[in-house]
Order: structure tokens, then sequence, then C-alpha cells
């Protein structure tokens, strides 16, 4: 294991790397998450989705948040899914061509850009981490498309592995689920990941709020321990990450 960081070498030697990802932009992040990450001056990254007449006025409140050094990516303007989560997400995913995927992270990066217009280097969150169009012989990866536009881009991970800094692919990043995880949980995915030199990515949805909630005590137990390590984890958004390996790779 300590081969992959010698590989791979980390900056200012720390032992591996953690980001903190939200997605959706609910209330409870604006209200619980970002100022906690603030009180332990980390910096995590905000997938927003700037869809509806009054999506300049919505992304008002996260221009503070983006100042304070979070980053903000793209969650698409859609949200499209598939349709089997039930009728909310029709016609889905296996009803849309790649045209479509493109037309609608494209609206959302231009929307995101005017909002944002300091931040130069994006990321994308895939929505429901599904990276699909189409069915059975029709079915194809848009992957390559988010290629395209964005530096990088997160999924979902397999089981609790996390990223291989020398060859995981930049534009499927793994991530693990943290709704419902306790503090102890995420510590323990994050030793490990860092015993192994690799880079592990939380997405995170409600905090106390929604289907897919966190905990406030869990959140600040995570938060508390990467601010007591942050002289051997590295904590930081994805984008500052994903520029770094594929920086660092370049070299290899």
């Amino acid at each position: 294991m300590r081969g992959e960081r010698k590989l791979f070498p980390w900056p200012k030697d720390y032992e591996g790397a953690i980001s903190l990802t939200f997605d959706d932009g609910m209330p409870s992040q604006l209200t619980i998450a970002a100022p906690l990450l603030n009180d332990y001056k980390l910096c995590g990254t905000f997938y927003l989705i700037p869809r509806g007449n009054d999506w300049i006025d919505r992304l008002a409140p996260w221009q503070k948040v983006a100042k304070y050094g979070h980053e903000i990516g793209n969650h698409s303007l859609s949200h499209m899914c598939s349709s089997n989560f039930g009728e909310l997400f029709f016609p889905g995913l296996e009803n849309a061509s790649l045209k479509d995927i493109e037309s609608d992270i494209v609206e959302s990066q231009q929307r995101l850009q005017k909002a944002f217009p300091s931040q130069k280097k994006w990321t994308f969150a895939y929505p429901c981490y599904q990276s699909f169009v189409g069915r059975g012989k029709g079915r194809q990866s848009y992957v390559p498309i988010v290629a395209n536009y964005f530096v990088a881009a997160r999924g979902l991970g397999e089981g609790v592995a996390a990223n291989l800094p020398s060859v995981c692919d930049l534009h499927f990043l793994w991530s693990w689920p943290a709704q419902r995880m306790s503090g102890a949980e995420m510590i323990g995915l994050v030793e490990q990941a860092v015993s192994q030199g690799r880079w592990g990515i939380f997405t995170f949805h409600g905090i106390n709020e929604g289907h897919l909630p966190t905990s406030e005590f869990d959140l600040k137990e995570i938060l508390s321990f990467l601010d007591r390590n942050r002289d051997r984890i590295w904590t930081a958004p994805v984008i500052q990450i994903a520029q770094y390996i594929s920086k660092r790779r370049t070299y290899l």
C-alpha cells in the first residue's frame, strides 16, 4: 500500500486526499453544511441545479459560499435519472438521447457561469450517479460528453474502495453515499483510503432533512476529524484534487 503513495506522491507529504461533496443545493447545505465547513476552515464542492424561471435568484445565496472558497459544480439542469425510480423521473434516461443530455448539461453550465463568473474550471456530478441513456442495445454512456466540458466528474463507487489516483477515471470518480452514515463510519472509510494513498469522496444531500439525510452531529464528527488530521490528510474540493492528479500524471 505504501508503494501507491511512492508511485503517486501527494503534495506536502499528505497520506491521501478527501473531498466532501453536496448535491442538489438543498436549504440545509446553506444553513448548516457550509457554515460548519467554514467553522472548521475546510472547503467542499456543492453541485447545483439552476432550473426554474427564478434560477438566478435562487443561486444568489450560493455566491457567498463560492467567495469563501467552496467549489460550485454542475449537477445538470433537469436531474434526469432512470425512469425505474418512478413517475417523478419520467420519461427518464432510458428515453433520452446523447443530444438531450448534452443540451441539458450545456444550458446548466451557461447559467452557472453567469451566476459565478469568477470560477473558470468546473466539475460535474451525475444525477442519481447514473451516466447512461437508452436501454438494451441502444444503451450508451454519456461520460465522453461530460469529459468534453469538465475537468472531472463524480459518480458512484464500488463498495468501500476509494479512487486510486494513478489510474482512476477522472470523469467517473467513485464516491461514498453518506446518507444515514455515522461519523465513525465515515472516519473508518477515510482512514482506509489514506492508508492506501487514495482519494476518497463523500456524497452528501440534506443535513437533518430529506430522504437521503446525514445528521448534523455526524457531519460535525467527520469535519472535526479532518480538521485534527489536516497535516496528513488533504481535504479539498474535487476540482483542486482532480487538477493536481491530472498534472502529476503527465510526469509519471
